[in-house]
């Protein structure tokens, strides 16, 4: 019989960088789980992607054990970084901050792919050229 699922939790973390304090150590402990069993194969995990953060799903069972997967950087911060700025713009339908190619946009796509609910790549760079001028920047191409 399977594990019945108490909590589905989702956090952003600092890749390599985990600790027991906030936000990681407050959550788990919400859950009354040993954030060791999370921190150290989450830090040796990600450290390639060293400092940049890193989204997490983490389920939680009745028993107070758990499972975890990375699902790697968020698509705006692969945007941003690709435009090469530091922040969106606060007024995204006035004010473009930057620019990214259609290239760059499936380069985006393919890191993506497993995450994005489309079909072939003309739907998923739709999706990322979407989230790009929600945050002030335009796909060209």
């Amino acid at each position: 019989m399977a594990k019945k699922v108490i909590g589905n939790l989702k956090l952003r973390i600092p890749a390599g960088r985990a600790t027991a304090g906030p936000p990681v150590g407050s959550t788990l402990g919400q859950w009354g789980l040993n954030m060791m069993d999370f921190i150290n194969p989450f830090n040796e995990k990600t450290k390639d992607l060293m400092g940049k953060d890193v989204i997490v799903h983490i389920q939680v069972y009745e028993d107070r054990t758990f499972t975890w997967k990375s699902l790697g950087r968020p698509m705006t911060d692969l945007i941003m970084e690709k435009a090469g700025i530091d922040k969106g713009s606060s007024k995204s339908h006035l004010d473009k901050v930057g620019k990214i190619t259609r290239a760059q946009a499936e380069e985006i796509a393919e890191i993506k792919k497993d995450q994005m609910n489309a079909i072939d790549m003309d739907g998923r760079v739709k999706v990322i050229a979407g989230s790009a001028r929600s945050m002030g920047i335009t796909v060209e191409g």
